[in-house]
């Protein structure tokens, strides 16, 4: 078989997109330099270009039955401020003044004491005046811990958006994946975010209730993102891992993949039932289609290319597989 220079570029890009789409670190390679990691590192495709600084080892929640990230370790820690500092001060030896975005991984971060989290956002600031953006992950159940007060705080000190694994808004769902939180906590504590001049960007798992609770799934998720409203919707299709319960639950056949077309059914149903002012985006490498607007104004031409999506043979999507990272 010849294969030729296009087709060998064309894979190439494919390639590179699915990096960037992806939530690992190892797919960032602008900001590299001597400093101290622990664990997996991820971090959300939107940062792709942002310092990556560590400030929490693991997740402090560590249950969700869809996730395989830590479930093997290391266990959720605060890193210290001084070496925090420290790596923050080495990155601007390396590259200057000018960052102009900061992502402080692990899993939780928001799950630092509130003090802390609040003086490395504020020499982050110092160090590098040109700042445009610091942001962390952050469960429901951790903002919501926080409070307004704290938010506040954090706000002031320069944190300036947090993103939040939703997944679903459905409380049978979120009580299945052990989510560690229910809808009215979800919007409460996204409420306190939004009150708090904190960005929102929320992420919802497509096909995570199987086909059993898809219908729900896609109600609820719809009504908690209507009373939060928040600055970003970003769309991701589940995908089973290895080293995970829900993986085993469906080698059992207790849960029921949803396809390709079911999927998109999906999320035509929670976006029929959005009344937001958000920016969907579908920045993900496990989605189906890119679909991506700005609500309200953008709905019409995104479910006319979800029903493209329809007409299309399922078996031109990707195939459904077990995923590894």
């Amino acid at each position: 078989m010849t294969v030729s220079a296009g087709f060998v570029r064309n894979i190439q890009i494919r390639q590179r997109l699915q990096f960037f789409q992806s939530d690992s670190f190892l797919s960032c390679f602008k900001y590299l330099f001597s400093m101290n990691y622990e664990g997996p590192i991820y971090r959300p495709p939107s940062e792709a270009d942002s310092l990556l600084v560590q400030a929490t080892v693991g997740c402090p929640h560590n249950k969700c039955t869809f996730c395989m990230v830590y479930k093997k370790g290391p266990r959720f820690r605060v890193r210290s401020l001084k070496g925090i500092e420290a790596d923050l001060l080495e990155a601007r030896k390396t590259y200057g003044a000018g960052v102009q975005t900061l992502f402080f991984p692990a899993g939780n971060t928001i799950a630092m004491p509130t003090d802390d989290l609040a003086r490395i956002c504020s020499y982050a600031r110092d160090l590098f005046p040109e700042l445009k953006r610091i942001t962390v992950y952050g469960s429901s159940q951790y903002i919501h811990q926080k409070g307004l007060k704290d938010l506040i705080g954090l706000q002031n000190a320069g944190l300036s958006r947090i993103h939040v694994g939703l997944e679903s808004g459905d409380d049978e769902v979120l009580r299945r994946t052990k989510k560690g939180t229910d809808s009215i906590e979800q919007v409460e504590a996204g409420l306190w975010a939004r009150e708090a001049g904190i960005e929102l960007s929320v992420y919802v798992l497509l096909g995570i209730g199987g086909l059993e609770r898809t219908v729900p799934h896609a109600k609820e998720t719809a009504s908690v993102l209507n009373a939060m409203n928040p600055d970003f919707i970003r769309v991701r299709t589940f995908l089973p891992k290895i080293d995970t319960l829900m993986l085993h639950q469906i080698r059992k056949g207790r849960f029921q993949l949803l396809s390709p077309h079911e999927v998109l059914r999906e999320l035509s149903n929670i976006i029929l039932n959005l009344n937001v002012t958000s920016k969907i985006r579908s920045d993900h490498y496990t989605n189906y289609l890119d679909v991506s607007g700005d609500m309200p104004s953008d709905r019409d031409r995104m479910l006319d290319l979800i029903q493209k999506g329809l007409n299309q043979d399922e078996g031109s999507f990707r195939p459904l597989y077990v995923g590894t990272q």
